[in-house]
């Protein structure tokens, strides 16, 4: 079969090798499509500790299933079509106990910690695949993935109609977590430093835009919220600077969700927290968010195409990686086709 894999840094093909045969719990599925996600072009560059190479990529995997255990526990049979939960647990670890598997201490990511999806056949726990419906088009199935990263994020911040969701970063993630908060009845205010990006968030329905390195985020955020600061900042870009601005803007009593990995230590200044009695979250990837993702999406409540640059073939994958590496903005998310 065809596979996507990285060598090594800087190195990409589409090879072939031999189809998976599923093991014991195993659900073998058919891939027909898979997205490109920003963690792979980290790869692909080299600036993702947690990657170990030669490595197969691929994390947002949609497919049909070919073979499945009779007692899988969501019911699922041969010929259902699939969303791929990429996150692998252990299920014994505290975290795991509670039902946060994606802080599982053994947590194990498809296409960064073990080979990925982006292939033609793929393997997988019968009981991490969640079912879509049949008249979902593959082109946009691989959304799901990273819609339940942003929904992880909005729901650790408790985000509620009306209130004022400050996103800073308008990258995919980011993008859709101002698409939830729409779908939400909540008021998104898109931050970046990019206006193309900005102009891109008002033409799916935000109102409010700021570009941080032209205007003063303190002084504009009231502006657009009645005299306050936002109720929920959600940090999506990892930036150390956008982190530290999170205190900053928002309000008394308000929370903050970090979504972005910072790629060095971020100092805060924490008299902030307990002047205005923040709290602070951490986001890491998702749990428990794929069934609203698959809604939102099917009943178009979150139009993930608006955010899909361009669909391609399995063959134009390697060419395509080494072009969003070279130009990141003509691109918002691209998804392959098997």
């Amino acid at each position: 079969m065809r596979a996507i894999k990285l060598t090594e840094p800087q190195k990409v093909d589409c090879i072939e090798i031999k189809e998976p045969v599923a093991k014991q719990g195993e659900a073998l599925i058919k891939i027909k499509s898979a997205g490109i996600c920003g963690s792979d072009i980290g790869a692909f560059r080299g600036t993702n500790p947690l990657v170990s190479y030669p490595r197969i990529i691929g994390h947002e995997i949609a497919g049909e299933i070919l073979s499945i255990p009779s007692n899988n526990s969501r019911g699922l049979k041969v010929g259902d079509h699939v969303i791929v939960d990429p996150y692998l647990y252990c299920g014994e670890c505290y975290p795991c106990s509670i039902g946060c598997t994606n802080c599982c201490t053994d947590l194990k990511v498809l296409g960064v910690h073990v080979d990925g999806g982006m292939s033609d056949y793929l393997s997988h726990p019968a009981d991490m695949l969640w079912k879509i419906p049949d008249a979902m088009e593959w082109d946009i199935a691989p959304m799901i993935e990273p819609l339940t990263i942003a929904l992880h994020g909005v729901h650790r911040g408790e985000l509620k109609a009306g209130e004022h969701v400050a996103i800073i970063g308008a990258g995919p993630i980011g993008i859709l977590a101002a698409m939830v908060a729409l779908a939400y009845e909540a008021e998104p205010i898109v931050i970046d430093v990019v206006d193309e990006r900005l102009e891109f968030a008002k033409n799916i329905g935000v109102k409010y835009t700021i570009n941080s390195m032209k205007e003063d985020l303190t002084s504009k955020i009231p502006d657009y919220t009645n005299g306050r600061l936002a109720e929920l900042v959600m940090e999506c870009s990892g930036a150390n600077s956008a982190i530290q601005a999170c205190l900053d803007i928002v309000s008394n009593a308000g929370r903050v969700t970090l979504t972005g990995w910072p790629k060095t230590e971020t100092p805060l200044h924490t008299d902030r927290i307990t002047k205005k009695e923040i709290d602070i979250k951490g986001a890491r990837t998702s749990a428990n968010e794929f069934e609203e993702a698959i809604e939102l999406i099917y009943k178009n409540k979150v139009d993930v195409r608006a955010i899909l640059t361009k669909v391609i073939p399995m063959e134009e994958t390697p060419e395509t990686i080494i072009d969003i590496d070279k130009n990141p903005g003509d691109y918002m998310k691209v998804n392959v086709i098997l």
